[in-house]
């Protein structure tokens, strides 16, 4: 019987399948680019094949499909075989098609695999570009701060301190570089894609969010990001509460519009998710009534929803995920912790940013010098000025000042009111400028009669905006508040644009929260209107422990209702009140000072009642909260001593500890006022704060009172460890010493072992983590033993190394149990041989030494 044979399996004519699918390919291609820059690539087009299918670049774009395919029939089943495969190997550009392409079965060739396919979308790459250069023109300058003029973003821009910490807040070293937010050191939560970048006001949030934004444009930074959407979050107050819209109308409207291809190029970013960067400032400026955790979760990108809600479901990545996020916000804004992958702490300008910032903004040599000289001379000035924005604003009261003949020096103001009250000043001079004779110094008295009709415009615009928190003014607002276009010019408003995808320059917004929140203060101080006991009503009533049933009690804690209360606080101070009452009526103003003092007393009594206390065998420990630590900020700009004595009294116990508070150098000045009040001696425990070496040399005068102090994780120099040393060893008191995790070198530890020799109280001393060397172990070895008290030192995570460590076996191997000190604890030196490669023969020495001891 004869075998049939096997029939043989036909090829596909591709060219029949481009044929029969022409209309679906014809509809269905919304890129050309790529199947001509790979056609060309690979040999099957010619350059007069692309020329003339470019010839048709203006026409309806089918036109040039039609075209392709035309040209494809003349070249034959390869190259039409080839032009499939250039779909299937672009998913990204032509996911349209994948239906299409299933449905043909296609399968491509082994010989064909191994070809590579340029994967171009010119729609893309065109609108990347666009945002590239608009970001990078928006971003080329600074004019957050400056009155009507533009100084160059990177003739200006100094780096600050950025600390990486963990989820319960403790440190975990510090940020060297912006790319390093991205990295996977410090992750706390691997699904979370929010990186959280917080500090206190001022401190250079928007100015990072600046740097990365100009890093970007350049290519500098992320290299896998191809889209970048920026946005400042109290644009989310301005929509009402049935306003949707739809995420792509919130990505395109309010930043940088696509050209062409806008569906396309929005159904790139929804597959492509990691290839997008948001970058969001000021979190806690978003007035939401409701529980963040109540918002419902949102995955699908195209229904339109209210857009808080597709802000929130960003964040917890039920949209875009994978997208990248920098978010900003004030200190003690709480996210969801599974929202936040990183948290990263801004801590402002060390010493040397600083002085880096000085250069910067003085090109004059001699106005450098004058202004360091000043600096130096008021240490409270320096501390304020390690806040980038109180140093600009302090910087231009220099400016004025040295370009104005037999006007005071600015060693004379020493809070943050009187800072502001100099920069209204000196933006007012201005102001007059072409009215006025310049070079005639004038009283600030007469600069703020001459504008307080605009000072009060202002400031009733401010107050309203603070007590709504509204940040954002459209021009019915502004003509509802009689601010005048003469009022505008003064320079404390800017337009804001960037909040209706029109760029509409009919809205306003003051040039920093802290300016409006002290505009609104000076409103309440001066306006006759408001009566004394309405004035503390909105900002201290809130501070006081809300009663069973209590109403219309303000919602407490906002960062900006606080920095009011602080201004208010400072212009009723005795040092301003005198100004105050020439601009209002003084019986008003004299009422509104006794209220405001009558409220601080009982916030002072009501805070002392709710302090945690741990009772000790010798005394009691009270934790300080970070709330009672701005309430201590209020004490001191309104320098009222009775209140701080009030609040002396209260705290009083034998142990204080503000750990984790957020205390900054500036705080030290204020926390000073009130522990000089206190009679008896303490012990202050202020670990993992920003103290650094300037609050070390405000907390100067509270050295007499101290018999405990622990400074650890705080930023601290050598400069500021001398300065410490120096001053303990006058009072011959300290019992304990804690300066562990701090940038002390072998100059600090020299000044630590003097005082450690001298001081006959010393008994434990904590220097661990620090960069001391076997130099600086060396010395300290030596004056532990001459001292006659020392009984507990940690050295742990330096580099004493094995000189060092043999320097602590010959002082341990001299002592004997007669001697005081005989009681030290041997594992002082196991510690120190725990990070230390040490010989064999140091260890049966230390070892000697400790049997001797026992």
């Amino acid at each position: 019987m004869e075998q049939l044979a096997t029939p043989r399996h036909k090829s596909p004519s591709y060219l029949d399948l481009l044929r029969s699918h022409r209309v679906e390919l014809v509809n269905g291609i919304k890129n050309t680019e790529c199947l001509l820059d790979n056609l060309l690539q690979a040999g099957h087009f010619t350059l007069e094949d692309t020329e003339v299918i470019q010839q048709t670049a203006t026409q309806h774009g089918k036109v040039q499909n039609r075209k392709i395919l035309d040209i494809i029939s003349g070249k034959g089943e390869e190259t039409a075989e080839y032009f499939i495969y250039i779909m299937y190997r672009a998913k990204d550009v032509y996911s349209n098609l994948e239906p299409w392409l299933e449905e043909i079965h296609y399968c491509p060739s082994d010989f064909l695999l191994k070809k590579s396919v340029l994967i171009t979308d010119a729609g893309e790459r065109s609108y990347t570009e666009k945002l590239r250069h608009e970001l990078g023109r928006d971003s080329k300058f600074i004019s957050s701060y400056a009155q009507k003029q533009d100084t160059l973003f990177e003739d200006t821009y100094t780096e600050t301190l950025m600390e990486l910490i963990n989820n319960v807040n403790e440190p975990k070293g510090m940020v060297s570089c912006l790319d390093e937010l991205f990295s996977v050191f410090g992750v706390i939560s691997e699904e979370a894609e929010t990186v959280i970048v917080t500090g206190d006001a001022g401190v250079g949030k928007s100015i990072l969010l600046q740097k990365l934004q100009s890093l970007w444009s350049k290519g500098e930074l992320c290299a896998d990001v191809k889209f970048f959407f920026k946005f400042r979050c109290r644009i989310f107050n301005s929509f009402k509460e049935e306003d949707k819209i739809s995420l792509k109308d919130l990505l395109f409207k309010y930043n940088c519009y696509p050209d062409r291809d806008v569906d396309e190029i929005f159904r790139y970013i929804c597959q492509h998710a990691e290839s997008v960067l948001f970058t969001l400032d000021g979190f806690d400026e978003i007035n939401i009534d409701c529980d963040v955790n109540d918002i419902p979760d949102i995955s699908s990108p195209f229904v339109p929803t209210h857009p808080v809600a597709l802000l929130m479901n960003l964040l917890r990545g039920k949209l875009l995920k994978g997208s990248k996020k920098v978010l900003t916000a004030r200190t003690g804004t709480i996210l969801p912790l599974r929202i936040v992958r990183k948290k990263v702490v801004l801590k402002g300008f060390s010493k040397d940013n600083l002085l880096q910032y000085l250069k910067k903004f003085f090109k004059n040599k001699s106005y450098q010098s004058s202004v360091l000289t000043q600096l130096e001379a008021n240490p409270h000035l320096c501390t304020l000025c390690s806040v980038p924005l109180f140093c600009w604003i302090i910087f231009k009261s220099y400016e004025h000042i040295l370009n104005m003949p037999n006007t005071h020096q600015l060693s004379d103001y020493i809070t943050l009111t009187d800072v502001y009250l100099l920069m209204v000043e000196v933006f007012l001079n201005h102001s007059c400028k072409m009215n006025l004779n310049w070079k005639t110094a004038r009283s600030q008295l007469d600069v703020f009669r001459t504008k307080r009709s605009a000072l009060m415009h202002l400031g009733k615009l401010a107050r309203n905006g603070i007590e709504n928190s509204n940040f954002l003014f459209h021009q019915e607002q502004i003509t509802a508040a009689e601010i005048s276009e003469q009022d505008l010019q003064l320079g404390f408003i800017k337009a804001a644009d960037h909040y209706d995808g029109l760029r509409n320059q009919s809205t306003y917004e003051f040039l920093h929260l802290t300016l409006q929140s002290f505009f609104a203060a000076l409103s309440l101080a001066v306006d006759d209107q408001i009566s004394s006991r309405k004035t503390p009503h909105y900002f201290f009533e809130c501070l006081i422990p809300v009663r069973q049933g209590a109403k219309d009690v303000p919602k407490p804690h906002s960062e900006h209702i606080r920095f009011t209360k602080l201004f208010l606080c400072g212009l009723l101070s005795s040092s301003n009140i005198n100004l105050l009452m020439k601009l209002a009526c003084p019986t008003v103003i004299q009422g509104k000072r006794s209220v405001l003092t009558s409220y601080l007393n009982d916030c002072v009594k009501s805070h002392i009642r709710r302090l945690p206390r741990l009772n000790l065998e010798d005394g009691c420990k009270i934790h300080i909260l970070p709330c009672f630590v701005w309430l201590i900020r209020f004490i001191f700009e309104m320098q009222n001593e009775a209140v701080a004595k009030l609040a002396a009294r209260g705290i009083c116990n034998i142990y204080m500890k503000l750990t984790y508070c957020n205390i900054c150098s500036s705080d030290c000045s204020a926390l000073t006022f009130i522990l000089l009040h206190i009679p008896n001696t303490i012990a202050l425990e202020m670990d993992n704060n920003n103290i650094n070496d300037y609050g070390v040399e405000q907390l100067l005068p509270s050295f007499s009172k101290l018999t405990v102090l622990r400074l650890s994780v705080n930023q601290i120099t050598d400069h500021g460890a001398c300065v410490l040393a120096e001053e303990l060893r006058k009072y011959h008191q300290i019992k304990s010493l804690g300066l562990y995790k701090n940038h002390l070198s072998d100059v600090g530890a020299r000044a630590i072992a003097q005082l450690v020799e001298s001081c006959p109280s010393l008994v434990f001393l904590r220097l661990g983590s620090n960069m001391i060397t076997h130099e600086g172990g060396a010395y300290l070895a030596k004056a532990i033993q001459n001292s006659k008290t020392i009984e507990d030192v940690g050295l742990w995570g330096n580099q004493i190394g094995d000189r060092g460590a043999e320097a602590f076996a010959e002082a341990l191997r001299d002592q004997h149990t007669s001697t005081p000190n005989g009681a030290v604890l041997w594992y002082m030196i196991i510690i120190i041989l725990a990070f230390d490669i040490v010989p064999y023969h140091v260890f049966e020495t230390s070892q000697s030494a400790s049997r001797n001891m026992l």
